[in-house]
């Protein structure tokens, strides 16, 4: 290649004008400006594709709209004292609600026992039990790890009651039940329906007696996990997790009914007990206190 080199003298006269031909073997060397352009258009145009693809992501992400147009449901989540919101198709199973807490909870649906004014079915809608917009959902159940690191007692406790009650006479006979079973029945005694099972009432249990022949009535607050137990005198709150066991037994001639022991303590001189309880509400009262821990 020729190139025309002009070299000024030192006294500041004209220069030389001089030819020459130059080998130039790299020719990068004088584009170097244009390479800074090519890259500099390589990386906006990469830039450009990284927004783009950054906002493919986000519409990806952000496209769940399954519950669009359906009729929601507002509910309050109880779990291990922490209050959670959620809000869901009224139209969704007891299955579907039980995925969206362990979403919020981290809580399995198998290890979870949700209750809605009783056990929840899992078959069914949340239209179809009727829960209504700001319902308080109250779920019981511990985690794996939680299940794994406590070594409780309470099974250990629970079967060796049952072997006791194997190698006696049914309770009914027993002398300190037969004084109160003698009364007969409370003249505010609540309807039994034998051979069904319902949830528990949203009312107080009414119309029984405990162990000294007055009247008792339990109520089952859900959302402290307490059960409580009223009598003229006064009313104790007791936590269910600290509910041993639960003892039934029907009651001779009124099979339609039940009596039955809530153990407070490691023995069974702790046992509360309560008489002429509807046969309807027994499955659920001891699936509502003992569900805490006989569960797993």
């Amino acid at each position: 290649m020729l190139y025309t080199i002009i070299m000024a003298a030192q006294d500041g006269s004209e220069g030389v004008v001089m030819e020459a031909e130059v080998s130039v073997k790299d020719p990068d060397i004088f584009c170097e400006d244009d390479g800074k352009g090519e890259e500099a258009g390589t990386e906006q145009a990469s830039h450009t594709d990284g927004e783009n693809s950054s906002a493919q992501v986000a519409d990806v992400s952000n496209g769940d709209d399954s519950d669009e147009g359906k009729e929601m449901v507002e509910l309050k989540i109880i779990w291990n004292k922490n209050k959670y919101d959620l809000k869901i198709p009224l139209d969704g199973t007891g299955a579907k609600l039980k995925e969206r807490i362990h979403t919020l909870t981290g809580l399995p649906p198998a290890m979870q026992k949700v209750m809605y004014k009783g056990l929840l079915p899992e078959d069914k809608t949340l239209r179809e039990i009727k829960v209504t917009n700001g319902a308080k959902i109250m779920v019981v159940g511990s985690t794996i790890n939680d299940v794994l690191a406590v070594n409780t007692p309470k099974e250990v406790i629970q079967q060796e009651v049952k072997a006791e009650e194997n190698k006696k006479e049914p309770l009914c006979r027993q002398k300190q039940h037969r004084k109160v079973l003698d009364k007969g029945k409370p003249d505010d005694i609540m309807p039994s329906v034998k051979g069904t099972k319902e949830r528990l009432p949203t009312v107080p249990l009414a119309g029984m007696y405990n162990k000294s022949g007055g009247k008792v009535r339990l109520t089952f607050k859900l959302e402290q996990d307490q059960i409580w137990i009223g009598t003229k005198e006064r009313t104790e709150k007791i936590p269910m997790g600290s509910i041993k066991n639960v003892v039934t037994e029907q009651i001779e001639g009124h099979d339609d009914y039940h009596m039955m022991a809530f153990q407070l303590g490691p023995t069974e001189a702790s046992q509360y007990w309560v008489y002429w309880v509807p046969a309807q509400f027994v499955d659920a009262i001891k699936d509502t206190v003992l569900g805490k821990w006989q569960y797993f």
